[in-house]
């Protein structure tokens, strides 16, 4: 039984100028007209798949009739589907509804345009993540249920209405972004999330997403205090953006520096006791100096604002030792400078405070008395880390040149090493004095220093001198008055460093006598072996 009635075959059949068909034969041919039909749309699917598509087309339907080496239809190469009317009078027959068109409209019908060569052109996408507005860059529209507005008054005030800008990524990016947001939360310590951070701080494509990743961290941040692994998984996943020198950090900072500086001065972090969060407050302090250090010459305000917050909870005594701690870490990693500066001169009376909490006998929590030694082991490297600096600046003051040549006399000026408290007069008794010699020719006196010495300490040119005419006497005795002056303003500069040696001698000779005061041995460690002789 064929799906194709009888009256179709005959409707053909009267179409082509047959029209005397029996039934009987249009109810024979029925069955074959469907295996042809069926035939012709498995070969056009055949061709719509090699051509890589999933819907049929007018073309593919030809592409069958001509493998099977028949003729092709006419008149349906337009992509749009055909426009099927019902028969009148037949309930399950339709047909196409063609329109007569006439020659003489057709002709006389302008011609379409010519198409355009095929040609490419560059323009650019984005500039450091703006997107430019040129005619090839589709322009970013507001959304549609916002009304757009360019101002109104409200309270007698003019007041701008700025719409928000869609931000369009890529699904790549969006991949990306979900893929390396799920390694920090739930697989910090896996294989993947080390190969993800060295991605992000090697991948060069990555600036569009900055804006979602400093909000990630922030909202992390302060949602998972209680999680260290989390915690630890963010700040490494900000030093990896930090060391990206691809991508325009700077211009988010003021989102990533509050969720660092947390990490480093919050007063609870972990839900256990035996979290250690002692290194995530080390590693935030040393992500927080690396900042300050790359970008500080382009925000000037960068560190004195962060300096600040850490003094602010180094001298707040309702902190709690945890805080206390991550702000000496903050500022032990700025340099030894501000060490000097901030930790330096409230030293003596914060240890005053501490000593009780280090106490058994006064402090009878075990918990506290941990977190003040931790302090007092912060406080301790950190005035080290000054000492040490300190003796090696003033070592590097004392090593003068060992050498001094005068150009005019000829004789070579060599500072005693040994004498660190040398001044000027005893440099002055170094030069050899201007010698007298009594001849009995008309030579007068002549100084000793501008005889030439030769290789094997013999003197010469004795008697050139001794004949020399008057005017060559008086050239060389203002050519020695002028290295003179040379050779006194070399021992005024060397005289100044000698000062500001011994300057700084004596600072640091107290500075580490009050340490030790303080400290005890402990401090001496510190100390560089080569220096540690000057004090002791």
């Amino acid at each position: 039984m064929s799906f194709v009635p009888k009256e179709t075959i005959e409707v053909i059949a009267q179409s082509i100028g047959i029209t005397n068909l029996s039934p009987d034969v249009a109810l024979a041919l029925a069955p074959d007209l469907e295996y042809r039909i069926r035939e012709i749309m498995q070969e056009s699917i055949k061709c719509m798949r090699h051509s890589m598509r999933t819907f049929l087309s007018t073309e593919d339907v030809d592409t069958a009739l001509a493998l099977r080496n028949l003729e092709p239809i006419y008149g349906f190469t337009s992509n749009d589907p055909p426009r099927f009317k019902r028969a009148a009078g037949h309930k399950d027959l339709f047909y196409i509804d063609d329109k007569d068109v006439d020659i003489k409209d057709l002709i006389e019908a302008p011609l379409p345009k010519a198409p355009l060569d095929t040609s490419i052109t560059s323009h650019w996408l984005a500039i450091e993540g703006v997107q430019p507005a040129i005619p090839e860059n589709a322009p970013v529209e507001a959304p549609s249920s916002e009304i757009r507005k360019s101002e109104y008054k409200e309270d007698g005030l003019s007041v701008d209405v700025k719409l928000p800008v869609k931000h369009l990524i890529t699904r790549e990016l969006q991949l990306y972004y979900e893929k390396i947001t799920d390694l920090t939360l739930n697989k910090s310590g896996s294989i993947p999330f080390r190969r993800a951070l060295v991605s992000l701080a090697t991948d060069s494509g990555l600036h569009p997403l900055v804006p979602y990743f400093t909000c990630f961290v922030a909202d992390e941040v302060a949602r998972n205090l209680h999680n260290l692994a989390v915690l630890f998984a963010l700040m490494r996943l900000v030093r990896s953006l930090v060391q990206n020198s691809q991508i325009h950090i700077e211009l988010y900072l003021h989102q990533l520096m509050p969720p660092i500086i947390t990490c480093l001065v919050a007063k609870r972090i972990g839900s256990r006791l035996s979290d250690d969060h002692w290194e995530l407050r080390n590693f935030s302090a040393n992500l927080v100096a690396s900042i300050c250090q790359r970008f500080g010459h382009i925000y000037h305000n960068l560190q004195p604002r962060v300096t600040k917050t850490f003094l602010h909870s180094f001298l707040d005594p309702t902190k709690a030792l945890p805080q206390h701690y991550g702000a000496i870490k903050g500022i032990e990693a700025l340099g030894s400078r501000v060490i000097h500066l901030l930790i330096l001169p409230n030293l003596e009376p914060y240890l005053h405070l501490l000593e009780p909490e280090m106490q058994p006998e006064k402090q009878k929590n075990e918990m506290k008395r941990h977190e003040a030694w931790q302090v007092y082991g912060a406080l301790l490297g950190a005035v080290g880390k000054c000492v040490h600096e300190k003796v090696k600046n003033f070592s590097n003051l004392f090593s003068l040149p060992t050498r001094l040549i005068s150009r005019g006399s000829g004789k070579a000026i060599i500072p005693m090493s040994g004498k660190r408290k040398a001044s000027a007069d005893n440099l002055m008794q170094q030069q050899p004095p201007m010698k007298k010699l009594s001849t009995d020719g008309h030579g007068g006196v002549i100084p000793m220093n501008s005889m030439s010495v030769d290789m094997q300490g013999s003197t010469g040119g004795f008697s050139t001198m001794m004949g020399a005419p008057a005017m060559s006497m008086t050239r060389q005795i203002s050519t020695d008055k002028a290295s003179g002056r040379e050779v006194v303003d070399q021992q005024k500069k060397v005289s100044a460093t000698l000062a500001q040696a011994w300057k700084d001698d004596i600072d640091a000779g107290n500075l580490v006598s009050s340490v030790v005061e303080l400290f005890g041995e402990r401090v001496l460690p510190f100390v560089p072996n080569p220096e540690a002789f000057m004090f002791l």
